[in-house]
């Protein structure tokens, strides 16, 4: 009897299906794809609405920000591009209520528009401060202004009042609730006053020396964008133009960035351990597939079938499985990744865009690779049965896979995975961990098979401890499969679960609610005492109080820097400006000293952020040289600080570890939580009317917003892994399911009660399960601290207890695998076991 491969593996294709034989296998195919795809599929359409509403930050295509007048060459070559271009320009100026109305003063961002701002998104507006917002694309008339709705609270005024800009005097029209170019920082925090164009020049407030930024965005067709971006870097990096720099998508909001990297970064993660947890469940049902079709193969090769043929059939019939379950699992990954959508609404302001190909035919090509290289290795030694198998069922069993056959599909899953996790070091430690803790429990298992055979004494010990301890040393290579497969599936297990809580306790730490909402700075030394006062008095218990100092760096190690000596643009713009230096005698509790030692009171040094320091090359021992206020201060590194700068906490690029700092000029700061009291920044900027008061809740109540999102997202996918998870332990408790039945089978008919063979088992899974969760306990914990430090950047504070509770969660699930997977064997008569075993 001859057939083709085709015909051969589409009939054996069709009876395993009915028969429940592939089962398992596509079961574990169909997670690992819909786990990789339904993060795939969100991902890609994220990023394309993140790209999209990132314009809209920029209120452009691209934008050429600058300290003075647009230069020409920059609006010449948007004109001749044919691109939209409007200009706006901002700067922190005071702004007045009439006399009549208070007479009252406050800080504020002024901000004066053109027609055709802005170029991308929309502004909100109300016509009253309890108003609700409505969208549009005008601007301010000449004559009026609009404003935030903190500024009509601190002056006392409401829309159709005079507010007083330097000379001119216009008309509160609305109130302005979102602009989508607004961006962060503390200049931007101030109350925002817009007004039009035309009506700049009658305030007088642009003088020679004031510090008022242009911004020249332009938007059109992406090919022109691209050209006039790549002109504009080029010519604002020529030496003769000073001042100038273009803003690119990467402006964002930097407050969600780093929420939102951990948070991809832990999908990532989630849907890694989903593939290699489904990679040792295909492993092993392949192998139990592979065992019971031995006999099948032998009766083809005694009717004639070629070996070529048969192994052509197997590999059609599990080619043809594997893309049905890819397409499958990328169908149902499809599906769940609206649930991603609908749990992160909100990330992106409007509908997110459609995805593109990649999802599908990665999970395609994940899928395909899962099966052939790890279920196909076993099931193609099914071709090398010998006819003479019939006869005797001593010969002809399986064995190991070819290693290189094994090798070559383990390199291509790895490859996969490490293109899936979008970052290599996450790939790196979650592949490369997996690889050597597969190794190492292999290796562990064996010795605690050996250990365990010696340790219980057959004289002593029940009967049911010694047949559990026989079943298991009699074959040494299963416990070991066992041992090492459980091990895995609960090394995921509990590296997720604590993954999963110490990063999303880390997230709830940064912001928690009773984070400062409130940051208020120029308070004047001489105001201090007073300015506490007057938060004790409003029962502000707890703030953060240091001075604040403006300083330039100007020399490294005795050599002038400046910014034609760094290449980087971030460097640049760092060594061309001022920054906030700070002093204070104890580390902040909030930094985290990663370098050197802070010493308290020393003379001549000074503490750096270990990102600033990356930036501009700095190590400790460095000497650097700092100008303040036209006064040099010189101090060596002796401390690198780790900083959150999402922790809504003071935080600054250097520090001097000292209380006083007398000679140089300071201004204080402040962060703190207001209380709930209505009137209380009115009242503090009435006392203190030269500070400003920057309230922060909006943008607390956006992270968390955001923030309750993500860890809804990933919590569902963790469901995911829980899934794969359970179905490795199904396979690795049931892969020896008739080398039990036979066994007990045997035991059954010498007068074994079933009662003692239930013991038997359950001593046996216990005692795997107790031992492979203990295992993966231990490697998890080490896993884990890899992964908090080098990728997701949090404290590990993983307990003693895993150990314990990881190995009694071992057991248990073993337990209740194998009652699942293996309540069948001892209810199967004994002559129907022994009668097959013999045919």
């Amino acid at each position: 009897m001859r057939t083709s491969s085709w015909r051969l593996g589409w009939r054996t294709l069709w009876r395993d299906l009915r028969a429940g034989e592939l089962r398992l296998l596509i079961v574990a195919v169909v997670l690992a794809v819909a786990a990789l795809t339904a993060v795939g599929f969100f991902a890609d359409r994220l990023k394309g609405g993140l790209a999209r509403d990132a314009r809209q930050l920029l209120g452009g295509d691209a934008v050429v920000a600058s300290d003075n007048p647009t230069p020409q060459a920059f609006v010449d070559r948007a004109r001749s591009l044919g691109l939209q271009a409007a200009t706006s320009v901002v700067f922190p100026t005071m702004a007045r209520a009439p006399d009549e109305r208070g007479g009252g003063a406050r800080l504020v961002a002024l901000k004066a528009v053109e027609p055709g701002y802005p170029l991308r998104g929309q502004l909100t507006v109300s016509d009253s401060a309890e108003g609700t917002g409505t969208t549009t694309r005008d601007i301010p008339r000449p004559g009026e202004a609009w404003v935030d709705r903190s500024l009509l609270e601190a002056l006392a005024l409401a829309p159709g009042d005079r507010l007083l800009l330097g000379d001119a005097s216009l008309r509160i029209a609305r109130v302005l609730l979102l602009e989508p170019d607004r961006g962060t920082g503390f200049s931007t925090f101030s109350p925002r006053v817009m007004i039009n164009e035309a009506d700049l020049a009658a305030t007088r407030l642009v003088q020679p020396a004031s510090r008022v930024r242009w911004r020249f965005a332009v938007a059109g067709p992406d090919r022109a964008v691209k050209a006039f971006t790549g002109f504009a870097t080029a010519h604002a990096e020529q030496p003769e133009v000073r001042g100038v720099r273009v803003e690119s998508l990467d402006s964002g909001r930097p407050e969600m960035r780093q929420t939102l990297d951990r948070a991809e970064k832990f999908l990532n993660l989630v849907a890694l351990l989903s593939a290699l947890l489904s990679a040792v469940a295909v492993a092993l049902a392949a192998r139990g597939f592979a065992s019971r079709h031995l006999d099948d193969c032998a009766m083809l090769r005694v009717l004639g079938q070629p070996q070529r043929a048969i192994a052509g059939g197997y590999a059609v019939e599990f080619g043809l499985a594997g893309l049905a379950a890819s397409a499958l699992g990328v169908a149902l990954g499809y599906a769940l990744h609206f649930v991603f959508v609908l749990l992160l609404s909100g990330l992106v302001e409007t509908a997110l865009p459609a995805a593109g190909p990649w999802p599908v035919a990665f999970g395609l090509g994940m899928g395909l690779t899962l099966l052939f290289a790890f279920g196909l290795p076993p099931v193609l030694q099914l071709a090398q049965v010998p006819p003479l198998r019939v006869i005797r069922r001593d010969v002809g069993n399986l064995k190991p896979a070819s290693m290189a056959v094994l090798g070559v599909g383990v390199l291509g899953f790895a490859t996969l995975l490490l293109a899936a996790s979008s970052d290599l070091r996450l790939g790196g430690i979650a592949v490369g961990g997996f690889a050597g803790a597969v190794l190492l429990f292999a290796v562990l298992s064996w010795a605690a098979v050996k250990l365990l055979r010696l340790a219980v004494n057959e004289a002593t010990a029940p009967r049911w401890l010694v047949l559990a301890t026989r079943q298991l040393s009699a074959r040494p290579a299963y416990a070991v499969v066992q041992v090492s497969s459980l091990a895995v599936g609960l090394l995921a297990l509990v590296l997720l679960v604590l993954l999963r809580t110490d990063l999303v306790s880390s997230w709830r730490q940064a912001t928690p609610p009773d984070a400062p909402n409130r940051f208020v700075i120029n308070v004047m030394p001489e105001q201090g005492d007073d300015f506490l006062q007057a938060l004790q008095q409003a029962g502000v218990e707890r703030f953060d109080w240091y001075p604040m100092i403006r300083g330039r760096l100007v020399a490294v190690n005795g050599r002038a820097v400046g910014p034609d000596d760094y290449t980087e643009d971030r460097a640049r713009r760092l060594v061309d400006r001022e920054f906030n230096l700070s002093h204070a005698a104890a580390a902040p509790p909030h930094n985290q000293i990663v370098a050197g030692n802070w010493q308290p009171e020393e003379a001549g040094a000074v503490s750096v952020e270990q990102g600033i320091a990356e930036t501009l090359g700095l190590k400790l021992g460095d000497r650097l040289r700092f100008d303040i206020g036209g006064m040099p201060v010189e101090a060596g590194i002796t401390s690198l600080r780790k900083v959150d700068w999402g922790s809504m906490r003071a935080n600054f690029f250097v520090m001097f570890p000292v209380s006083r700092m007398p000679d140089v000029p300071a201004t204080f700061m402040a962060a703190f939580r207001a209380p709930e009291r209505k009137g209380f920044d009115s009242a503090l900027v009435r006392r203190f009317p030269n500070i400003t008061n920057v309230d922060m809740t909006s943008t607390i109540d956006q992270v968390q917003a955001v923030l309750d999102k993500v860890v809804r997202a990933v919590e569902f996918l963790f469901g995911f892994t829980l899934a794969a998870g359970l179905v490795v332990l199904f396979a690795a408790v049931t892969a020896t399911r008739e080398e039990r039945a036979r066994e007990f089978a045997i035991m059954r008919a010498v007068g074994a009660s079933g009662s003692l063979l239930r013991q038997v088992q359950r001593a046996e899974l216990a005692g795997v399960g107790l031992l492979a969760g203990l295992l993966a306990s231990a490697v998890a914990a080490v896993v884990g601290w890899g992964l908090a430090r080098y990728v997701f950047e949090f404290q590990w504070t993983a307990s003693p207890l895993v150990l314990a509770g990881g190995a009694a969660a071992g057991a248990l699930l073993a337990l209740g695998a194998g009652w699942w997977g293996l309540r069948e064997v001892l209810r199967r008569p004994v002559v129907e076991t022994l009668r097959s075993a013999a045919e």
